[in-house]
């Protein structure tokens, strides 16, 4: 069980413990307690998500990755380090990191994959630029499941071939073939959508 039960509301007898009885709950494996840890710091978490990233959806997500981060690493808080608040906001800082670089490595896929177009716009600004993503990560999501999948663990998660080659269990000579197809197939796409554009 984890943090699918945080839409429910805390109990008053949970709502008026205090933080330190809420982080020994919470340790234990009390879901009451989760419940209300998250009902009294969600709010804070999805601000500072909001206002790193600038995109509500992506606080949403961040806010729900925080509280499996609190759930699944419980064991690991350590009052004498400090408070639950505290930890919960480091927990919150290095998953805006990890948002903020995702954000980086999708970018560097568009980069990759859309190295044979003509950006209008090379600064990565505007409409143009904004199109150029959609488009990229439209093609990549039509990629065979193997290519779709390198690709992502690549630019996604700044997987290394080999380190791939590791999580999938593929030989490393697998992996870098589907990532010179996929890439490949990706510029394909693209170019393939620039010039029907010329004559559209």
């Amino acid at each position: 069980m984890g943090p699918q039960h945080s839409a429910v509301r805390p109990s008053p007898v949970a709502e008026t413990r205090t933080d330190e009885e809420l982080a020994r709950g919470l340790v234990a494996g009390d879901e009451t307690c989760l419940a209300a840890v998250y009902h009294r710091w969600s709010p804070l978490v999805h601000t500072l998500a909001r206002r790193s990233l600038g995109d509500a959806k992506e606080a949403e997500d961040v806010t729900q990755l925080v509280f499996l981060g609190v759930w699944h690493g419980r064991l690991g808080f350590r009052p004498e380090r400090g408070t639950i608040g505290g930890w919960i906001v480091g927990i919150t800082k290095r998953r805006i990191a990890d948002a903020l670089s995702a954000r980086t490595r999708r970018l560097h896929l568009v980069a990759a994959a859309g190295a044979a177009l003509p950006l209008a716009d090379p600064a990565g600004h505007g409409p143009d630029a904004v199109l150029d993503r959609v488009l990229v990560l439209r093609e990549l999501a039509r990629l065979p499941a193997p290519q779709q999948r390198v690709l992502r663990l690549t630019y996604y998660e700044d997987l290394t071939q080999t380190q791939i080659a590791r999580r999938t269990g593929w030989p490393l000579g697998t992996v870098k073939s589907h990532a010179r197809r996929g890439l490949y197939r990706l510029r394909r796409s693209l170019r393939h959508d620039e010039q029907a554009d010329h004559y559209t």
